[in-house]
């Protein structure tokens, strides 16, 4: 465990769920079926479900990469994964945290099948250190990472960059792109924080840097927008995303820094469209040689099925 400029010891926290799971199958559809309005095509994509190994390699990663995280907490809903892959040491440092647990109060809005809803109230898992990082299971370190990339003198380091989405947030059509839905949920976020959108801060598809005291705080403050962000079971138009709103707040109070240069790297869902095998590598060589410490692969069995090589690419990066 690390403490030095971070300000303390520094937790993992990652969510994740077994969707081919014939339990869970079987409660979303019902919930699917129970819904009153017309769902974001977003929400209801069968792939945000899907379990092929990312959390493995998540996990070594950070086995591998970050082996100075104090505690790992897995947030799952009833279920159990398959650890046998994940260095004892890591196993060691690991508990799995039901949503019932975190939801304690909310338990009327379960089942959720809402990466926003639980994101909201991560802050309340026991026992979790005042800082921690937050991971989607799709997100992987590549590359060693230390405490002081991600909170540097007690703040958190943010990844991302300003953006005018003034004119996306005007566009009634664009509401309903799926692609456009995580743009919409950090203008909500923005919006909340008091940001004007010809001038926000658009966070990248990263590990998220968090300060549990803040967004304890939040919760408080904004406990109307929380109680409502909590309530869809599927991702809804309306939500905001809580990291986003976590990092305007510390942008508003100047307690953030920045990298000196960009370290990650994302492969977002439908990249097969438009890159070459040769762009490939070439992002593949970045994860290799240690230039970029993070990515984040949105639908790994796509980018496979075009590009056999990438999962020899990631679990090298890994140390798989």
């Amino acid at each position: 465990m690390v403490s030095g400029r971070t300000g303390g010891a520094i937790d993992a926290v990652i969510t994740w769920v077994d969707g081919t799971d014939p339990k869970h199958k079987a409660s979303r559809l019902q919930r699917l079926g129970q819904s009153g309005h017309d769902l974001h095509p977003n929400g209801t994509n069968p792939h945000r479900w899907n379990s092929t190994d990312e959390l493995s390699y998540c996990l070594i990663s950070i086995a591998t990469h970050a082996p100075w995280l104090r505690h790992i907490w897995l947030v799952t809903d009833d279920q159990r994964p398959d650890l046998s892959r994940v260095p004892a040491d890591l196993q060691a440092r690991l508990s799995i945290i039901d949503h019932k647990i975190i939801f304690k109060g909310y338990e009327s809005v379960l089942p959720t099948y809402n990466s926003l809803s639980i994101e909201s109230l991560l802050c309340r898992i026991p026992d979790l250190a005042e800082s921690f990082l937050y991971f989607n299971d799709d997100v992987f370190l590549t590359a060693p990472l230390r405490p002081e990339d991600v909170f540097c003198n007690g703040v958190p380091v943010l990844r991302g960059k300003w953006v005018d989405f003034s004119a996306l947030a005007a566009n009634a059509t664009a509401r309903r792109d799926p692609a456009l839905f995580n743009h919409f949920t950090q203008i909500n976020a923005a919006r909340l924080a008091g940001f004007d959108m010809a001038h926000m801060w658009a966070s990248a598809h990263v590990v998220h840097p968090l300060r549990r005291p803040l967004m304890t705080e939040l919760l408080d403050r904004f406990a109307a927008e929380f109680t409502a962000n909590v309530a869809h079971p599927f991702r809804d138009i309306s939500q905001f995303q809580p990291m986003s709103l976590h990092n305007h707040i510390t942008i508003r109070r100047r307690a953030y820094a920045t990298p000196a240069r960009k370290d990650y790297l994302h492969l977002r869902a439908g990249t097969v469209t438009d890159i070459t095998a040769k762009d490939l590598q070439t992002h593949m060589q970045r994860l290799t040689s240690g230039e970029a410490k993070i990515i984040c692969v949105n639908d790994f069995p796509q980018l496979e099925a075009c590009f056999p090589e990438t999962r020899a690419w990631i679990e090298r990066a890994v140390g798989a």
